[in-house]
């Protein structure tokens, strides 16, 4: 286990939804969790370009974008509610972990699809 994955078990290993994506993965292999996971970079590559274009997070573009990433975290992960999606909006900012890994695409991409998603949500 990375620390990052300590990080998440420490978190929220005593929830539902930490239950739901380990009963969800379970069989999962390494390559399989990679190719989720670069599926999930690409949206947030995506939020990168998208930003840089000089869209804004209330766009049409920007709002399809939040429902690729709600739709992509459900089916590969957990249940991605509307709550469970603006909480993570709010962490894509506040946990430096995630504001780092998301804005490598680009400066502000995290701030940009957390504004998307309070918009949406």
């Amino acid at each position: 286990m990375n620390e990052f994955d300590y990080e998440v078990k420490e978190r929220w290993g005593n929830t539902e939804v930490y239950a739901e994506f380990s009963a969800k993965t379970k069989g999962y292999s390494k390559e399989r969790f990679e190719d989720i996971n670069t599926g999930l970079e690409y949206i947030f590559r995506d939020f990168a370009e998208l930003m840089k274009s000089g869209a804004e997070p209330s766009s049409t573009e920007a709002q399809a974008l939040v429902k690729k990433l709600q739709d992509y975290i459900t089916e590969n992960y957990y249940t991605c509610n509307d709550e469970i999606l603006a909480d993570l909006g709010q962490m894509y900012v506040a946990d430096e972990h995630f504001k780092n890994n998301i804005d490598k695409y680009a400066t502000g991409t995290a701030e940009f699809a957390s504004q998307a998603i309070v918009i949406n949500t």
